[in-house]
């Protein structure tokens, strides 16, 4: 079972107990990255790819692969990256796992998704289209239907469509700006739709504090693809789902 630890975001010092998730190996073992307990979590403000991955060899067929670092996005907006236990994770020898173990509680005491939901299947994140992609079944995973990429985005800056749902993806290594989210809340308007919002690095201040005021869901995702929610308004999404099943 992966260990939990308790964090401190080093952006507003909230406590947080982190759980790693845990991979399935080419081979079907269960693979989970060592944090380092002791280790200073860093805040993440400019993303690269080569940075976000590191090197684990498999308990049982010593494949070596590459993993996502340990990230966690904190409810103050901060994208948080843990240290992992360097002689755990790397080639000299292998990570003994022997079971998968619970999923990870979300950052900041979020309600749990309704029991009836099935377990959701992260899809892990190395491109854009990824990150598009694991926010596409995230949203199939609520209980929104006909979820789809939207096409050309240049128009209105939708990135996905579904069953009076549109939301944005934000693959950048740069914290969301205002300006984005308030270009959603304007779409939802006119469409009057749900919207989600997605981030891989985390949310500008100011667009947190804009997305509270709009009612606007923000989420972050790690590179393993499983979103979290950063505001009380993406809470609500998760226990109520799509408009037609409130």
């Amino acid at each position: 079972m992966a260990e939990s630890v308790l964090v401190r975001c080093p952006a507003c010092r909230r406590d947080h107990t982190y759980t790693a998730p845990t991979f399935p190996c080419a081979c079907g073992a269960p693979l989970c990255l060592p944090v380092l307990r002791g280790g200073l979590p860093v805040e993440v403000m400019h993303r690269s790819w080569d940075d976000s991955w590191v090197r684990l060899r498999c308990p049982d067929c010593g494949r070596t692969g590459h993993w996502p670092q340990p990230e966690f996005g904190c409810t103050c907006g901060a994208l948080i990256r843990l240290p992992v236990d360097g002689e755990a994770a790397g080639e000299a020898g292998p990570l003994p796992v022997p079971h998968a173990g619970p999923a990870a509680p979300a950052p900041g005491g979020a309600v749990p998704p309704p029991s009836d939901r099935p377990p959701f299947r992260p899809v892990t994140i190395r491109t854009g289209r990824d990150a598009l992609t694991a926010a596409a079944q995230y949203l199939k995973w609520l209980g929104f239907a006909d979820v789809r990429l939207a096409g050309d985005r240049t128009a209105n800056g939708i990135d996905l469509r579904g069953k009076d749902l549109v939301a944005q993806v934000d693959p950048t290594t740069q914290p969301t700006p205002v300006r984005d989210v308030e270009c959603l809340w304007l779409n939802c308007a006119n469409e009057d739709a749900a919207g989600a919002f997605f981030s891989l690095a985390g949310y500008a201040h100011d667009a947190r504090l804009r997305a509270d005021h709009l009612g606007v869901p923000l989420f972050v995702m790690d590179l393993t693809g499983t979103p979290q929610p950063v505001n009380e308004a993406a809470d609500v999404l998760i226990r109520s789902g799509p408009p037609s099943t409130r």
